[in-house]
């Protein structure tokens, strides 16, 4: 791997994410370093991944090749601008941030323009992720690669134009919690109707994965792919909830955008 070093500035979900990828994938960087004003935080990262370093000092973690800014967004304002003195050079910083466009990280940091947006994934934990990333017009094609090869083992990897990001934040990223506890209520359901875990969870996962396919290849219309199915116990509930995530999405996403 051509990076060697990289910084994690915030040790929560992220960090933690990102680096069980790479620990899952065999891919680690050969030096890394977390910093996060929490001992709890970082003691949890440190147990996931023995051999990082963690610090209580942002600087140290911003000093890498690559450092991910993996702090929560209401922090943002007080973490970024103390980072400038140590981005230089050929260092690049990944911002994990919904809302602050490479511009606006760029004026906080004094001008360093060598900044990347990702949008992380929670099966980043696993090596299949979807995270989508954004380059900074300052960035070549060499610092493509790097980026890539170091995103890579953590799954899907597309490169996307900034603007796309947020949508991406509520679909990709927040997705999961739409249909997770959904899941797990129906895997409990199978167990009780008489199937193993691995059976439910065999069948849980083809049907979803044949449920997207269905939607992307069949040539049919929402009405039509969903009419494939006669019987829809729960149709009045799905209604519901269908309204409920249009109404809360739709106003997420105007306080997401930049």
């Amino acid at each position: 791997m051509n990076i060697k070093s990289v910084g994690f500035v915030g040790g929560g979900r992220a960090a933690k994410i990102i680096l069980a990828g790479w620990k899952q994938t065999g891919t680690l960087p050969e030096k890394i370093v977390v910093s996060d004003p929490d001992p709890a935080a970082l003691d949890a990262l440190a147990r996931l991944v023995p051999n990082i370093e963690t610090t209580g000092d942002n600087t140290v973690a911003a000093e890498q090749e690559v450092c991910f800014l993996a702090v929560h967004p209401p922090l943002a304002k007080e973490v970024v601008p103390a980072l400038a003195s140590c981005l230089k050079g050929q260092q690049m910083l990944v911002s994990l941030l919904p809302k602050l466009s490479i511009e606006k990280l760029s004026g906080m940091l004094g001008g360093f323009d060598r900044i990347a947006r990702l949008i992380p994934n929670a099966a980043s934990f696993i090596g299949k992720g979807y995270n989508p990333v954004a380059f900074a017009e300052h960035l070549s094609a060499e610092d493509w690669q790097k980026l890539g090869e170091l995103l890579d083992p953590l799954g899907e990897t597309p490169v996307v134009k900034e603007p796309t990001l947020e949508a991406y934040a509520i679909v990709t990223a927040m997705g999961p919690t739409y249909l997770w506890p959904q899941l797990y209520q129906l895997k409990g359901l199978a167990e009780s109707f008489g199937l193993s875990s691995d059976a439910a969870m065999e069948g849980i996962g083809q049907m979803v994965r044949g449920s997207v396919e269905l939607m992307a290849r069949a040539e049919l219309s929402p009405e039509a792919v969903q009419d494939l199915v006669p019987v829809k116990p729960l149709a009045e509930e799905v209604d519901a909830l269908c309204q409920t995530m249009e109404n809360k999405l739709s106003r997420l996403m105007e306080k997401l955008r930049p």
